[in-house]
């Protein structure tokens, strides 16, 4: 079996219960080395075969996998954040069924949420945004147009960019454009939950200024939203005048 296992954020203790099991027994271990925090290999037995995937190709990692399957030796490999948010893990796993290797999947904790934390904000805030985007800048890997920065923007909802940071004035340009305004807040997260982790905030006025200043190139998180500066009203959820299946008034 393999098993695709998301490490979470940066944090070792971020991983799951089960994703730890999983290391802590994997004979084989392919692991994103370049997103990665080494510190979870030292969980895997020491002879567990290690491999880091940086430098290598989709068909070196598949023959990796094969290769352990064939002689009954069970794999994970281990994606940043969670695995099902640009983990790259559709290929693997259409090449997987081609060859007839079985696979699961085990959620991660992911940087976008990892990063909410970190500023210590709610995404959904009543009637501020029920509702979150996750999406990247179009860069070497295009983005449909309907899935524009623009058009996405116009919603006016909470937004979660992924890989975009190292062009940070042509993202705030697109989101300027979509929200109309310049003074909607935005925080840029570098490496969340890492022991080197940085907090950068502003508006789509400033950002650009400040994550330059800050030097700030990759591994970052780019929030955007009102709900950065928004604790809303209260919820009906444990309010005392509303009823529910499990609380009557």
């Amino acid at each position: 079996m393999i098993y695709f296992v998301g490490a979470g954020p940066g944090d070792v203790d971020l991983i799951t219960v089960k994703g730890r099991r999983l290391l802590e027994t994997a004979d084989v271990v392919i692991y994103a080395g370049s997103l990665v925090w080494d510190a979870h290999l030292r969980f895997c037995k020491p002879e567990c075969e290690r491999y880091d995937s940086a430098g290598m190709t989709l068909e070196a990692v598949l023959d990796i996998m094969a290769q352990a399957e064939a002689a009954g030796r069970m794999t994970v490999r281990l994606h940043t954040g969670d695995p099902t948010i640009y983990g790259a893990i559709g290929e693997q796993m259409a090449a997987l069924d081609q060859r007839g290797i079985l696979y699961d999947i085990v959620p991660g904790v992911s940087s976008f949420t990892a990063s909410c934390a970190a500023v210590k904000r709610e995404f959904t805030v009543p009637n501020v945004s029920q509702t979150i985007i996750v999406t990247r800048l179009e860069g070497r890997t295009p983005v449909p147009p309907l899935e524009s920065l623009e058009s996405l923007a116009a919603h006016r909802c909470s937004l979660a960019i992924f890989l975009s940071v190292q062009d940070i004035e042509n993202v705030v340009v697109k989101l300027k454009s979509g929200y109309g305004r310049d003074d909607v807040p935005v925080a840029v997260i570098y490496k969340a939950t890492w022991p080197e982790q940085q907090i950068v905030r502003g508006t789509l006025a400033d950002i650009a200024e400040h994550v330059r200043a800050a030097g700030i190139k990759n591994f970052a998180q780019i929030l955007v939203g009102d709900f950065l500066n928004a604790h809303g009203e209260r919820s009906l959820l444990y309010h005392p005048d509303f009823s529910h299946g499990f609380r009557q008034n």
